[in-house]
């Protein structure tokens, strides 16, 4: 194995154990603006700047990741975010 490879190789490791998983928001015709923006807010501790953008995206591109980190850290906040009635997924 040359030096090239063996530097691939350590940079691809790294890269796999700092990837993080993400919750996903998606729209939908129930939810309020306002009740979304507070739920980011409470939930994710989102500023209500961030909060209120995520919104507008998810309202306009039908979905936006609102958070990422290990999955561990995201599960009860997505669990949160849906039995606020959000449709959300871990991915």
């Amino acid at each position: 194995m040359s030096t090239k490879e063996k530097v691939r190789e350590r940079v691809s490791v790294k890269e796999a154990i700092s990837l993080d998983n993400e919750i996903v928001v998606y729209n939908d015709d129930v939810n309020t603006f306002d009740h979304v923006i507070e739920t980011l807010i409470r939930v994710c501790n989102h500023t209500p700047e961030q909060a209120e953008q995520c919104s507008l995206i998810v309202h306009y591109n039908g979905k936006c990741t609102v958070k990422t980190g290990p999955y561990e850290k995201l599960k009860p906040q997505c669990t949160q975010l849906l039995e606020a009635g959000l449709n959300a997924e871990i991915i």
